[in-house]
């Protein structure tokens, strides 16, 4: 631990992408973007279907175009943060400032909190949905198995992005004995004596 800021060496460092993906916290977040990538795709491509009789699609999650359009939506927006916060972390190394590093990390707990709440909600709501949907709505059964994959993933997504929100709790309570010694006891001038 000697060294180390908030989880990162000293700036200035060599990336090392072995290293880089070896990282806990990295493949949570690779796995939570390929979930959102499983959520939203699936919604997109099987999520709306219609009844032989109707020309209209309609959402697959009882007939709520909020359910689909809330899948669709938080899976795009995870989608981008995971990205986002990739890119994030591949930098982390490089920023010098405590200050600054302090502000990454708690921007991550904060926004892999919300994401895990996010999910929690999304889970139970399309579940709640699917279990409601009528079946002469679906009598060709059509998108079922892309209907239980986002609610699977969803669920799975609970986890991921809460395991993020621990990776991140402890990234801000591994500051290291140096810059803290360092912060705490900074040389003071001394005192002139008359």
């Amino acid at each position: 631990m000697e060294g180390m800021a908030y989880g990162a060496g000293k700036a200035g460092g060599a990336f090392n992408p072995k290293t880089f993906f070896q990282q806990p916290h990295t493949i949570l977040r690779i796995l939570s973007w390929f979930f959102s990538i499983v959520i939203f795709g699936s919604i997109a491509n099987e999520g709306y279907v219609n009844r032989p009789d109707e020309a209209q699609e309609f959402c697959i999650f009882n007939r709520n175009q909020n359910a689909c359009n809330y899948g669709l939506f938080m899976g795009t927006l995870a989608f981008l943060c995971c990205l986002a916060f990739l890119a994030l972390d591949v930098y982390f190394p490089q920023i010098s400032s405590v200050k600054d590093r302090k502000k990454a990390v708690l921007a991550d707990v904060g926004v892999s909190a919300f994401w895990s709440f996010m999910w929690f909600v999304g889970f139970c709501f399309l579940t709640n949905q699917w279990q409601v949907a009528k079946q002469e709505d679906n009598p060709l059964r059509e998108g079922g198995d892309a209907a239980r994959a986002a609610i699977t993933f969803a669920f799975f997504s609970i986890f991921t992005w809460g395991g993020l929100t621990l990776f991140s709790v402890e990234r801000l309570k591994s500051v290291s004995f140096e810059e803290e010694y360092q912060k705490l006891f900074t040389p003071q001038p001394p005192i002139p004596l008359i």
